[in-house]
């Protein structure tokens, strides 16, 4: 029995980057020899095992033939006669096909030092056609590695696999996996310009797809393509260290201005109400979970009005922030307020640009919050009014509580 350290491991480490996980390949052995000693089977589809001090992971080596479309089409081969160079060869990308022995031997069959070096995602084989996910997977390690390049017949192949449909084979939930750690990488933009690139971001998200080539106006987009302006908000997003409900909500902010009609471009008037829409309908098909479409489905109803909250009446701000849910959940506030802050400065020459618009947003929900708004509610009751009249108390309270937060109480409480 042969144990070696494999993958994303090997591979960090040999880039100097903290290593938070080690996954290992056992060669020589059996599942009932691991589980005398200790080991706990835990694979479904072939043998994997967790340590019984470590709890990681260590794997039999194995091959995979691939006998289905999809992902999910493979047979699984492990046996004592399967080699550790048989095992890398199963691999995706020749970074991530590098072992390293209990004596600090590195064992490179496919030159991955090599590429490593040379900043290159290559494919090991015949074998990363086999599997889909593969193009979502170098794509995410493309937005975690910005410096690295993709080999040309890498790219050729990457886009002969979606030509002939296998990306149409992968389930909702492993494409939502995929695009959601790819967010939360060093510079998300990459991941979907990847996917773009080989023809697979018009078949997982053609509402995302759509954006490229689209013009805006000049005086406030000085960027012009809206597919341009997504990635960099989106990587403002990052920077800024937004979470990823933030990050998909800078990704899919304008998403409705991909169908706004030719004869009015470069505008987009009602391009808000749109986007929300297609996040309602993207985030169904995806299967994202509901914190992140709800905090998209804000974002992209809104964020046309929130860069305009100085100019907002008193009770403009109380109905923007009750159509938040902001009364219910006060931290969702700063989350829109981030992705607003992502679109503002995700603009050719506006990266360093002040959002005032954030303060003026937050001290109207402290305002607001600072109202009792049960006793306001039971005085309304003790002087005869019932139903809606009670709520509108409530609402006349938080808005004459917000003018005189921001020093604006000689403005009408209407607009």
């Amino acid at each position: 029995m042969e144990i070696y350290c494999v993958g994303g491991a090997v591979r960090d480490q040999l880039l100097g980057l903290p290593v938070a996980d080690h996954d290992w390949v056992v060669v020589g052995a059996t599942p009932e020899a691991l589980t005398a000693l200790g080991f706990r089977p835990v694979g479904k589809d072939f043998p994997v095992f967790l340590h019984p001090d470590t709890q990681e992971e260590y794997a039999l080596a194995r091959t995979e033939r691939k006998v289905a479309a999809g992902y999910k089409g493979f047979v699984f081969h492990y046996a004592p006669d399967v080699t550790l160079e048989d095992d890398l060869r199963r691999r995706d990308l020749t970074i991530n096909a590098i072992a390293r022995a209990a004596d600090g031997t590195l064992i490179d069959p496919l030159n991955g030092v090599a590429d490593l070096r040379a900043r290159i995602f290559r494919h090991t084989g015949d074998a990363f056609t086999e599997d889909p996910v593969r193009i979502l997977r170098l794509a995410r390690f493309a937005a975690r590695f910005p410096d690295f390049s993709i080999a040309p017949e890498t790219a050729l192949l990457m886009r002969h696999m979606v030509d002939i449909g296998e990306v149409d084979h992968l389930v909702a939930e492993r494409v939502w996996q995929e695009i959601a750690r790819g967010l939360m990488e060093l510079k998300p933009s990459r991941m979907f310009e990847t996917l773009r690139a080989c023809g697979a971001l018009a078949r997982l998200m053609p509402e995302l797809d759509r954006l490229w080539g689209v013009p805006q106006r000049a005086d406030y987009h000085p960027e012009g393509d809206t597919g341009v302006h997504v990635m960099m908000v989106v990587d403002e997003a990052a920077r800024a260290g937004g979470s990823l409900a933030v990050r998909f909500a800078a990704l899919t902010h304008d998403l409705g201005k991909g169908n706004t009609p030719a004869d009015i471009l470069p505008r987009h008037v009602g391009h808000e109400a749109r986007s929300a829409d297609l996040v309602e309908a993207l985030c169904a098909r995806l299967r994202a979970p509901s914190e992140v479409r709800d905090l998209a489905r804000i974002v992209a109803r809104e964020h046309g009005l929130i860069p305009r909250a100085a100019e907002l009446r008193p009770k403009t701000l109380l109905t923007l922030l009750e159509r938040m849910d902001a009364f219910r959940r006060p931290a969702r506030l700063d989350e829109v307020l981030a992705a607003c802050e992502a679109d503002a400065r995700g603009r050719l020459g506006f990266e360093h640009r002040d959002y005032p618009q954030s303060d003026r947003m937050r001290t109207a929900l402290k305002a607001a919050l600072a109202v009792d708004a049960g006793a306001v509610a039971a005085t309304a009751v003790a002087s005869g009014l019932r139903g809606d009249a009670i709520g509108q108390q409530v609402h006349e309270a938080r808005c004459r509580a917000i003018a005189h937060a921001l020093n604006e109480s000689h403005l009408p409480l209407s607009s």
